[in-house]
């Protein structure tokens, strides 16, 4: 097998893990934005406006999963905004608001113990370093690799929201290759989801990776998605990564 020389990193649940059950975080998400919509001058009702993103929300979740495209939590709040009578919002004031909703719900995200010391690690082992996320706000993202020090680790970084397209979808783990010049045998993909992270890197012929410490524990391996290994804890990437045949 050619020899790994890069590791594609997936971010929650991989790098980063939530504390809480996400109810009662989105639950006062929903309400900081429709508070800093107000205080923007945008007139909602702020009593069923966080309801109402929330139902909005979810269908934009169920409808990236089938279409892999990521079209993005601003544009569906600048649509669910413009349908409240405000179609000429400020695209300054709507990110205003965006940003007070992920404010709340960046606090519910924790760095891994062992992150620093396994991504130090693989550095020092001159391996390249890429994330990709799927995540409906870059900046989300953006916010949460800077406040957890992973960026100076990665040669590149790129979220479906950057990209539009979502994991499994072959488009974004192409654009981290051809950013770092290789080809998908000559690098592995580290990540919680099997039918995301796995069965996008098995498709391109990428070596995967499944972290399953922050699995559910009744989540078994599907048939037609496998990983070629398994392991808990991001430490032992390393050694791992020596092992590969």
């Amino acid at each position: 097998m050619t020899p790994v020389r890069a590791i594609f990193f997936d971010l929650g649940k991989t790098l980063i893990y939530p504390k809480d059950s996400w109810q009662s975080s989105f639950l006062r998400a929903n309400k900081s934005l429709a508070q800093a919509l107000a205080a923007q001058e945008i007139a909602i009702d702020t009593r069923s406006f966080p309801y109402e993103f929330a139902e909005c929300l979810n269908q934009y979740y169920v409808d990236r999963e089938t279409t892999l495209r990521e079209t993005t939590t601003f544009r569906m709040l600048q649509q669910l905004v413009a349908e409240k009578g405000f179609p000429d919002a400020p695209v300054s004031k709507l990110r205003i608001a965006l940003d007070a909703f992920y404010a709340t719900t960046q606090q519910n995200w924790l760095l891994e113990n062992d992150a620093h010391a396994a991504l130090r690690a693989l550095k020092l082992n001159d391996y390249k370093l890429a994330l990709i996320s799927n995540a409906g706000d870059d900046a989300d993202v953006q916010t949460l690799i800077d406040k957890n020090s992973l960026r100076p680790y990665f040669s590149f970084i790129r979220t479906s929201a950057a990209s539009g397209f979502r994991k499994p979808h072959r488009h974004i783990f192409e654009e981290a290759l051809n950013e770092l010049g290789l080809f998908p045998q000559q690098c592995a993909m580290v990540g919680d989801t099997l039918d995301a992270d796995i069965k996008g890197a098995n498709a391109l012929g990428i070596y995967s990776i499944w972290i399953n410490r922050r699995v559910n524990q009744n989540t078994k391996t599907l048939i037609d998605i496998r990983p070629k290994a398994v392991i808990q804890e991001l430490i032992q990437l390393p050694k791992l990564l020596l092992q590969i045949p």
